[in-house]
């Protein structure tokens, strides 16, 4: 049995950092980085909370973006995210 060739060493996760971070500041009230991320649950509840407070909750996102771009996160698998 062959292994995928597009598998990352480490357990590192094939979803970057930049782009979880950069979706979660500019679409981060559709939940967006969330949802690219793999965490389906997170991503509706953002998405749903700027539904019900007319876009105000659309903060948690972007708020969210950015500690992804600080502090890094991780997949839905619990990998963390690449750097690149």
């Amino acid at each position: 049995m062959t292994t995928p060739q597009y598998q990352q060493p480490g357990g590192v996760s094939d979803k970057s950092k930049l782009v979880a971070g950069l979706l979660g500041i500019f679409l981060g009230s559709l939940g967006i980085g969330r949802f690219y991320m793999g965490h389906t649950r997170t991503g509706v509840l953002q998405l749903v909370a700027s539904v019900f407070t007319c876009g105000i909750g659309g903060l948690w996102g972007f708020i969210d973006g950015i500690m992804i771009l600080v502090n890094g996160g991780v997949d839905g698998q619990g990998r963390p995210l690449r750097d690149s």
